[in-house]
């Protein structure tokens, strides 16, 4: 049974930094598509960041330069380093792993994708 669970968030003010992490279990980690979603009050989710299997990362205009998604095989761990946090950037993000790739590869989530409960990052200006 696959199981992710998210940490790290908290409130921080802006241009500060946080560090989100997934822990994963159930599947074999190191062959899935990896990723993070948030969702701010009122809006869709939205996709933040995905990791392929190969270490290949993409990003949402929205983290690029400022968001970093890496994954340690090791451990099962994704991980999320968010720096120069801005008030948008307020929002539950959820860890989700993808064993089809579509996320990684179109940037969209199918019925397969499983998903954490989220972690709540709170920005204030």
């Amino acid at each position: 049974q696959v199981q992710l669970v998210e940490s790290g968030g908290g409130s921080v003010q802006a241009g500060g930094s946080l560090r989100l992490s997934c822990a994963a279990s159930g599947y074999t980690y190191s062959s899935y598509c990896m990723g993070w979603f948030r969702q701010a009050p009122g809006k869709e989710r939205e996709g933040v960041a995905g990791i392929d299997s190969d270490g290949s990362t993409s990003y949402a205009d929205s983290g690029k330069g400022r968001f970093t998604i890496s994954r340690d095989n090791a451990k099962n761990t994704l991980y999320l380093q968010m720096n120069s946090l801005k008030p948008e950037d307020t929002a539950m993000y959820y860890c989700v792993a993808d064993p089809k790739g579509t996320y990684c590869s179109g940037g969209y989530c199918s019925s397969f994708c499983y998903w954490g409960q989220g972690t709540q990052v709170t920005v204030s200006s």
